[in-house]
């Protein structure tokens, strides 16, 4: 007989508690194989499809789209080896309350943010065809019948007339609800007709709210990614004591080593793939710069590699991939890696490792046609570099007035890690690179 087994919704990356069920890939009576997708789920850092480690036929589902569950909740049961449908098993949703407690996986705390929805395998009873046959006397339930003057113990109780009972039905009045005005309590027509007048009675107009509240604008949830970049900017602000530092700097020659890099064949170079090679490059020189603080030891973790993260907007919002160990990389590995993410963050198939343990990251808001920003750090991460767009403009050169391509730059750094001495010196060896590319064949 197949083995009904419960799979629940798993850990999906570093802190993510939740996900929301965005498209269910199977349904109850379907076979699934080992490792087969059954849920396509949203957490706070990506769209991910969630596969199932049992073969067989699925029993049951839990949760709708759009339903947001928490980590160890059950997603699925499956019948592992079955082919079909177990007999006498069907699909059936009971609300929190059953009395039994759902128990929570090991490791997860039960969420009591929101109620919990659970679904179970019930047995099927089958529709009975043949007629049943009536017992030979069927009881006989009588209406209850109001007495003319009933009596209790205590004496007399008024009787409601016929007339007023009819009058207070067809209206619609609660009897129960009234208080008669009649010799001990007695209910009369005057008493009925004073309530229908009160229900047929226009409703009083509210009164006026506040202006504050009366202006009711749209409420979106902050919740999922934009709640998630919301969490970590807010805890950038109030953990860091960030700085920023900027400076223009001449591009033309960093263009026009790019142009020649293309011309001569091959996959083409980004620029920000360029702009990532003079991080690492600077990185290499200013090491303080990819570190993290610990809090909790009250010491600065120094890094060992660069994890280089990118800014990228996507229609779900702005994501930072990672690039690993970016500085063992050339300009064309960076260019091939950053194009793979950005096609994978687009597409909203980013996996949550490729969302984090950055160490670093490179912010491009030039696409955007801004000249320059504060970036925040992107937390727990020590320096953020932006860059904004590179314009034509005017531009002192060779001690002539020139138009040249400039770009401005600025880093916004953790203070807490270097003063602003090796946060200027960063930013002026990444200027020089910009400015003359040859610069950094001293460190290639």
């Amino acid at each position: 007989m197949p083995q009904v087994m419960e799979f629940k919704l798993p850990d999906l990356g570093e802190g993510l508690t939740e996900a929301e069920i965005v498209r269910w890939l199977v349904s109850v009576g379907d076979v699934v194989a080992i490792d087969q997708p059954v849920v396509e789920v949203e957490t706070a850092k990506a769209m991910v499809e969630v596969p199932c480690p049992y073969g067989g036929v699925v029993t049951a589902r839990f949760g709708e789209e759009g339903e947001e569950l928490p980590v160890g909740a059950p997603l699925i049961t499956v019948a592992v080896g079955a082919q079909s449908v177990p007999a006498g098993a069907a699909e059936v949703t009971e609300a929190e309350g059953s009395g039994e407690a759902p128990r929570p996986l090991i490791g997860y705390g039960s969420d009591h943010s929101r109620p919990a929805r659970r679904r179970r395998v019930r047995p099927v009873t089958a529709a009975v065809s043949a007629p049943v046959a009536a017992p030979a006397q069927a009881p006989v339930v009588a209406a209850p019948v109001v007495p003319a003057a009933p009596v209790a113990p205590a004496g007399p109780v008024p009787v409601i007339s016929p007339l007023v009972r009819k009058l207070a039905k067809d209206g619609g009045v609660d009897l129960r609800a009234l208080h008669g005005s009649g010799p001990e309590g007695l209910i009369l027509r005057a008493d009925v007709e004073a309530a229908l007048a009160a229900l047929r009675a226009p409703a009083p107009a509210p009164a006026p709210a506040p202006a504050a509240v009366t202006a009711q604008g749209e409420r979106i949830p902050l919740k999922g990614l934009r709640g998630a970049v919301a969490e970590k900017l807010s805890r950038s602000r109030s953990e860091i004591p960030d700085a920023t530092c900027w400076v223009d700097a001449d591009a033309t020659e960093l263009m026009a080593a790019r142009a020649a890099m293309n011309a001569v064949g091959g996959p083409k170079i980004s620029v920000l793939a360029l702009l990532a090679r003079i991080c690492t490059a600077a990185l290499a020189k200013y090491p303080e710069l990819n570190s993290t603080v610990d809090l909790a030891a009250k010491e600065i973790v120094r890094l060992p590699s660069v994890h280089l993260g990118f800014a990228a907007q996507t229609e779900r919002g702005l994501v930072v991939p990672v690039v690993r160990d970016a500085q063992g990389r050339n300009p064309e590995s960076l260019s091939a890696e950053f194009a793979r993410l950005t096609e994978l963050a687009r597409s909203g198939r980013l996996a949550p490792a490729d969302l984090t343990g950055g160490t670093f990251t490179l912010n491009n808001y030039g696409v955007f046609g801004v000249d320059g920003s504060t970036p925040i750090i992107n937390h727990p991460e020590a320096a953020m570099l932006g860059v904004g767009r590179i314009i034509d403009k005017p531009w002192v050169h060779e001690g002539q007035l020139a138009v040249r391509k400039v770009v401005q730059l600025s880093l916004t750094f953790d203070h807490r890690v270097c003063d602003g001495g090796t946060a200027g010196g960063f930013l002026r060896y990444v200027a020089d690179c910009v400015e003359s590319p040859a610069v950094l064949l001293r460190t290639l």
